[in-house]
């Protein structure tokens, strides 16, 4: 799978011009001043500064410095934290009454401004989205509308999400348009004449954006890829990449680089490591993954256990301001689909160089801690090191070893069994201690989707972790842990990856719902600990998944800053990413803060200051969430795939959602819902009780409440809309009150 998108105006988000998004640092050839002095120099001016002013300020007179500082206020711009008013000057957005924020579309035309300091969200009304479109960053003024409700008026975008739309391609009186696929985008594209690729009424089109929809205009493009028939295997994550502008395509430079790394570590790179290549360092991962970024080992000590976790040293390969740099930053993620991954580093690398393949050697930093018996870190260090992985270990074979006492699979990892009880020994009292600490552990399975020979889909299966999965998951917590304190220690500036609480509102709405079971959380802060005791309730019960999955969704969403609040759902204090660098910006980031500490580095020479970091910050929790919107589309459409050719077939399933206009259902074992349509619940007039959950016949007392079971028929599958109905077809059961 390969790799990644009023009036005209320049393509700033185009893969050229997108370089040094995120506000990081790039290389110039000249050494120019950095972001803090930028804000500096215009702090102290007190007013707007023109450009020719500003390089002044800044003491740049030559021509070369001049141009690679534009470069530099461009990426600030796009950042929010400069705006060029009317008369061309630059100003400080702290001095002006904008709000800059990310918008977030909805299919009504309407939408929102999702503001980058974590503030309320401004309501956009349709008029302010024509000219900006849903994913791109825009300065917006906000105004109280009426009553209570804030409202925007758009001041200017600052950066487009995509170069690039995707949709069905439709013929209206001769003139050729593309629909998106994504809803939260409105705006209709028109096609250049001749510029359709050739392409079909209902066929998946590619188009470049050619021109920008303004506040009279729309959307001009031109096709440049025709992706094929909406059926066709594989379309729905070409579909997904395209829509949501994910990198997909490698620029040459950085191909280049990475076929200069060769498929062996240089002998010069081995020297002045931590040699570990004598311990049984394993690594422990799915069946089907392919980058292999950590590996683990344990020792008993007198006083507990010494634990080695390993991860491969990709920031030795990948080098600010490089070729490889700009595109991992740009992807900020590696994506993981049903048919593949979309990888945030070339194969070369993510698969090869820099993967802890087994029986070779590899460059790693390594987490080095010690643990007592209650599973408490009581000192730890870091090392750049040098290892070689004694086996790539899979989940289910350690778990059918250590946890089944399967003899064939105990017989296969021979002398790796005394380690690995170690580790699970560790897990032991690392679990102890998350449990202690009061962290929630949602446990909710996983979809796996199986193909025919054919590409289509043949199977969803559900799968479960076991606990070998915690082992490691407990071990990189651990480790993180570790991470995150080493910046606090040595005063580094580091991307933490902070969960807050959640919002006072969705605690409202979280108590309704479980009032449905006899259960409500306590008045007062919510503490990790008490959504834990929710879940521990409602274990074993038929509603487990429906309790559990709510809990998830009431919940804020984790993000990276460098301003550390901790993390609510792990119940830590600070927490980092340092375990996959392979796949993660961040944890890249904090292998070079560590490096950089651990070679002697003070703060103040660190590359990257505050305000570079809060710039990477937003743009990698974008980058998340935009790879974590393009699974859930390709994995919808996928489940509709499935039941398209069940129509008429029955399951069992259970309320998840009631509203006026019917129910929501999912059927659990295949995690596929749909929506029963009030109309077919049965000859009567069904009034909605919003407190109960529930819809009451007036006539007959039926009532459909959350949790409750029912018996659904397939009868509808939109692929288009993603959507599945059900009818009705059984009275559902009493449901037994808790």
């Amino acid at each position: 799978m390969g790799s990644k998108s009023g009036g005209r105006e320049p393509r700033r988000g185009s893969r050229r011009g997108s370089r040094g998004r995120g506000g990081a640092p790039r290389q110039y050839r000249t050494v120019i001043p950095s972001r803090d002095a930028v804000l500096e120099v215009m702090e102290k001016a007190g007013r707007p500064l023109s450009p020719k002013s500003l390089h002044q300020g800044l003491g740049l007179v030559d021509d070369t410095d001049v141009e690679a500082m534009s470069r530099r206020l461009a990426a600030m711009v796009r950042d929010g934290q400069l705006l060029i008013n009317r008369q061309g000057r630059y100003c400080l957005t702290d001095h002006l009454p904008v709000v800059i924020g990310r918008v977030s579309g909805h299919r009504d035309g309407y939408g929102f401004l999702v503001p980058d300091d974590g503030g309320e969200d401004l309501f956009l009304a349709p008029r302010q989205m024509r000219s900006v479109m849903h994913g791109d960053r825009a300065a917006v003024r906000p105004r109280v509308a009426d009553g209570d409700r804030q409202e925007a008026t758009l001041v200017e975008v600052l950066e487009r999400a995509r170069t690039e739309m995707v949709g069905r391609y439709i013929r209206e009186q001769g003139l050729g348009f593309l629909v998106p696929d994504d809803s939260r985008i409105t705006h209709t594209m028109a096609l250049l004449p001749g510029k359709t690729g050739g392409a079909k009424p209902g066929q998946i089109i590619v188009a470049e954006i050619v021109e920008y929809p303004g506040r009279d205009t729309q959307a001009v493009g031109q096709v440049i890829d025709v992706l094929g028939d909406a059926g066709a295997p594989g379309v729905e994550t070409e579909m997904a990449i395209r829509a949501h502008g994910l990198p997909h395509a490698w620029p040459e430079d950085a191909r280049a680089e990475a076929a200069t790394k060769g498929a062996h570590v240089a002998s010069a790179h081995k020297r002045d490591r931590l040699d570990l290549r004598d311990l049984p360092l394993v690594t422990i991962d799915g069946a089907d993954a392919k980058d292999f970024d950590d590996a683990v080992f344990a020792e008993p000590t007198k006083t507990g256990w010494r634990v080695l976790v390993a991860i491969a040293d990709v920031a030795h390969y990948v080098t600010p301001g490089s070729a490889l740099d700009a595109e991992a930053r740009e992807r900020g993620t590696s994506v993981y689909f049903a048919r593949g991954v979309l990888p945030m580093l070339p194969e070369a690398l993510s698969n090869g160089l820099c993967s802890l393949n087994p029986r070779v050697d590899r460059l790693c930093m390594v987490c080095e801690m010690w643990l007592d018996p209650q599973g408490k870190v009581t000192r730890s260090r870091f090392h750049e090191g040098l290892m070689r992985s004694a086996a790539r270990l899979t989940y289910l074979q350690v778990a059918r070893a250590m946890e089944d006492g399967d003899k064939q699979a105990r017989a296969s990892l021979g002398d790796l069994l005394e380690p690995l009880g170690h580790l699970y020994d560790v897990y032991r009292a690392l679990a102890g201690a998350r449990r202690r600490r009061g962290a929630v552990d949602f446990d909710l399975p996983e979809i796996k989707v199986r193909f025919d020979d054919a590409g289509n889909v043949a199977a969803l299966d559900p799968t479960f972790r076991r606990t070998a999965h915690k082992v490691i998951e407990e071990c990189m917590i651990a480790a993180n842990v570790q991470a995150a304190g080493f910046f606090r220690r040595h005063k580094i500036p580091c991307l933490y990856r902070v969960h807050s609480g959640p919002e006072e509102e969705k605690l409202e709405r979280l108590n309704e719902f479980l009032e449905a079971f006899g259960l409500r959380l306590r008045p007062g802060k919510v503490k990790p600990g008490d959504f834990r005791k929710i879940r521990e309730a409602v274990a074993g019960e038929p509603e487990e998944m429906l309790v559990e999955s709510v809990l998830l969704r009431s919940m804020s969403q984790a993000v990276y800053q460098p301003n550390n609040i901790g993390h609510f759902g792990l119940a830590l204090e600070e927490y980092a990413h340092f375990t996959s660098p392979i796949r993660r910006y961040p944890d890249l980031l904090v292998h070079r803060g560590i490096r950089h500490v651990l070679r002697g580095g003070k703060p103040r020479e660190f590359l990257y200051g505050r305000s570079e970091m809060e710039g990477l910050g937003r743009h990698c929790s974008h980058t998340e969430r935009r790879a974590d919107e393009a699974t859930r589309d390709a994995m919808d459409w996928l489940k509709c795939e499935f039941m398209v050719d069940k129509i008429g077939e029955t399951y069992q399933g259970m309320i998840t959602g009631v509203t006026n206009f019917g129910v929501f259902v999912q059927i659990p074992e295949l995690q596929v819902d749909g929506l029963v349509h009030v109309s077919q619940l049965g000859p009567d007039y069904f009034k909605f009780d919003p407190a109960g959950h529930r819809l009451v016949g007036e006539r007959t007392g039926t009532q459909f409440r959350l949790a409750d079971p029912v018996a659904v028929r397939v009868a509808r599958v939109d692929m288009e809309e993603r959507q599945i109905d059900f009818d009705l077809a059984d009275r559902p059961a009493r449901k037994r009150r808790r």
